[in-house]
């Protein structure tokens, strides 16, 4: 249940920061999009503008009458598509002289001469696109707007590029619809996918925490036993003593005791008391469980020699420990133990990986 709920969190955050991104990233990609495809437009609006002023003032150059001129370019744009850009003729006053529409001519020039000057001097699409999204000028509602003006040098006729703001707006609307369907299929991929792959890698995850989980409670178990057989191990030792007294005048045979140091005074140390033994810069130093601390000119192998080793293991090269001192046994790094003594020094001792396998042996006797 708790599983089911943290992918329904997940994928209902994927979801929600997908649909922020996309809602920032949709309007960028549509005014950007939208601007190249009017800038192109455009642009060839105004060369075919230009070109036509200067027919225009070539036939003029030539002697022909304006009137034929007029009417030369009126047979012209009578057959161009007024869908979306246009060609118009206009005299100073303002007055259509030559345009698509025929019904259209005589009448004043209807044009927004701030967006005009805007385009001019700025050379940019992003007025023009405002103008066309919003599809107004003022509060009045217009269906075409001029967009760029190339005057005739001889006479007091202008050619205008006109753009049908009723069709590029219906050609922006398609652009942004196309675009958010773009976004809905992609952001719809993008989710289930990203859901799908937080699952795979999550259940990975998980089994890898399982295993781990495992191994951890397989050693805990292998301590547990291990910690119960030194425990086994004191009872019975105690229990031997006990129960074979016989064996007294063997065991009083036996080293009872060492001989160590404390500065210059010789100190006889009952090897029951020690609780570890241990080697530093070349001097052995014996330490009891009162944590009293005196040295041996005697080396860790000679030292070993003359302890029990029912009683005392060699841990490593720098310590013998008393079985009766060991407290507790941990597991310490890549299967190495650590002991903890039950001595005053609070020394912890690391056995390494190739002396576990004794150690444990050890316990079992």
């Amino acid at each position: 249940m708790k599983k089911d709920k943290l992918y329904f969190l997940t994928f209902l955050s994927i979801a929600i920061i997908f649909l922020f991104i996309a809602a920032i990233a949709s309007q960028y990609f549509i005014k950007a999009s939208a601007n190249q495809l009017i800038e192109t437009q455009v642009e060839s609006s105004k060369r075919e503008a230009n070109e036509i002023s200067k027919l225009m003032d070539f036939q003029f150059s030539k002697g022909v009458s304006k009137e034929e001129v007029i009417d030369n370019i009126q047979k012209v744009i009578s057959n161009s598509n007024s869908d979306t850009w246009f060609l118009s003729v206009f005299d100073w006053s303002g007055k259509e002289v030559s345009h698509p529409d025929k019904t259209l001519v005589g009448q004043k020039v209807n044009s927004n001469p701030t967006l005009l000057a805007s385009l001019k001097e700025k050379n940019s699409s992003e007025d023009l696109y405002d103008v066309l999204v919003n599809n107004k000028s003022g509060s009045e509602q217009k269906s075409s707007e001029v967009i760029h003006i190339a005057p005739l040098k001889t006479t007091d006729l202008i050619v205008a590029a006109h753009v049908n703001i009723k069709s590029i707006a219906a050609q922006m609307n398609t652009l942004k619809t196309n675009f958010y369907l773009i976004f809905l299929i992609m952001g719809v991929l993008v989710i289930v996918l990203s859901f799908f792959a937080v699952r795979v890698i999550g259940s990975a995850y998980e089994k890898q925490l399982e295993l781990k989980n495992s191994t951890l409670a397989s050693e805990v178990i292998n301590l547990s036993k291990l910690n119960t057989d030194l425990v086994s191990y004191k009872e019975k030792v105690v229990e031997v003593a006990e129960e074979n007294p016989s064996e007294e005048g063997t065991i009083e045979r036996e080293k009872q005791r060492i001989l160590t140091y404390v500065r210059n005074e010789l100190v006889p140390i009952p090897i029951k008391d020690i609780a570890y033994i241990y080697t530093e810069n070349t001097i052995t130093y014996v330490v009891c469980f009162d944590g009293k601390r005196s040295t041996s000119n005697a080396s860790l192998d000679d030292m070993y020699t003359n302890l029990n080793p029912t009683l005392f293991f060699r841990a490593n090269r720098q310590f013998i420990i008393s079985i009766t001192a060991i407290d507790k046994i941990i597991k310490y790094g890549n299967s190495q133990l650590k002991i903890l003594l039950q001595s005053k020094t609070s020394e912890e001792i690391i056995i390494s990986k190739n002396k576990a396998a004794e150690f444990k042996q050890w316990l079992n006797m």
